[in-house]
């Protein structure tokens, strides 16, 4: 009796503890998973007028997965909170639900970048990541993230990073689908959504910065290229890859081409790191010697292309194609190669 006494007392305590017991913990997730989807509708209602649409009740349903009695609680409860108002069937943001919003979409590409540049996670898992990881930071802790990194504007899609003071640079890019035949255009973003079809796009091996050009369309493919090999892709999937002009293809002027278009054998000088290439990789660039005015080579290339072996300052560093396509160079006179090399010798014979 005892024994049964004191068994009951435990699982009483383990239920009901303040804090710590079943119920608090239940309570806890309630709260951090209607916290979680409140915040997800938010910046889905963002993200909607960003790309000058308004958001719905079935668009919600949509991205939140909710039933119809749940979506109708969180909606009332935004609504209660001044986050939203709703104009007949449509929702929009008050200037608190945007600030709320800019925040988790700043987290989410922040974190992004972090993912991909330091954790070197590959870039089909970044956003699922990214989602569950949005939601953990407080204003002053993504500030700090933002410093660490070196302050990115641009997640790994070409998607700009919000500002500490909520200013989101508007979209730039034309869909591939829209691009002329024949004009050479540089990637500026890689749409994440859906899933399908940016897998597609990754498998492919395309990249931030990569100059292309469109060379057949029609109603089952839209052919493309860049200097090196020759790609094609359905219509709904190159639709998710976004184009902005270029002086000349390849680009070879003092802004450079990316590094991951430089052809075998052609030496190229660096001339910048991209704007986006912030924090620890930047540093992690300059020092395998991908300085203004060193030459480099690509040596070995992968029938993918993906990792490549490049030669720089004497030294084979392998390079993945994202990584690549953050070194911008141009072509090298021959002399400067040679001339780079006698000195790369001359420094290790002493």
């Amino acid at each position: 009796m005892m024994l049964s006494l004191i068994t009951l007392a435990v699982v009483l305590a383990l239920i009901f503890f303040p804090d710590v017991g079943l119920l608090a913990y239940l309570r806890k997730r309630r709260m951090i998973l209607g916290r979680q989807y409140a915040e997800d509708a938010l910046k889905h209602l963002l993200k909607e007028e960003y790309s000058g649409r308004h958001g719905s009740f079935s668009s919600l349903a949509g991205i939140l997965r909710l039933s119809d009695e749940s979506l109708m609680e969180l909606v009332e409860r935004l609504q209660r909170q001044g986050l939203i108002q709703t104009q007949g069937a449509q929702f929009h943001l008050e200037p608190e639900g945007k600030r709320v919003a800019l925040h988790v979409i700043r987290a989410h590409r922040l974190w992004e970048r972090y993912l991909a540049d330091e954790a070197r996670l590959p870039l089909s898992k970044l956003h699922e990541e990214a989602e569950r990881l949005e939601h953990s930071l407080t204003p002053k802790q993504v500030d700090r993230l933002d410093a660490l990194l070196g302050h990115p504007p641009q997640d790994p899609h070409g998607d700009p990073i919000p500002t500490a003071d909520g200013y989101l640079e508007p979209p730039s890019g034309v869909p591939m689908t829209d691009w002329p035949i024949g004009k050479p255009g540089r990637i500026v973003h890689l749409e994440d959504e859906p899933p399908l079809a940016y897998s597609q796009i990754v498998t492919g091996g395309f990249c931030i910065g990569q100059v292309i050009q469109v060379r057949e369309v029609n109603p089952e493919k839209i052919l493309f290229g860049d200097n090196k090999r020759e790609y094609w892709l359905a219509p709904a999937v190159a639709a998710n890859i976004f184009l902005t002009d270029v002086r000349s293809f390849p680009e070879l002027e003092s802004v450079g081409m990316p590094l991951s278009s430089l052809e075998s054998g052609v030496v190229g000088e660096v001339v910048r790191l991209d704007d986006a290439c912030r924090g620890f990789t930047r540093r992690r660039l300059l020092d395998l010697g991908f300085t203004v005015g060193a030459t480099v080579r690509l040596e070995l290339s992968t029938f993918v292309s993906d990792p490549c072996a490049y030669r720089v300052r004497g030294t084979l560093v392998a390079l993945r194609r994202d990584q690549a396509a953050q070194i911008f160079v141009r072509p090298a006179a021959v002399e400067k190669e040679e001339k780079s090399e006698v000195v790369e010798l001359f420094v290790e014979a002493r």
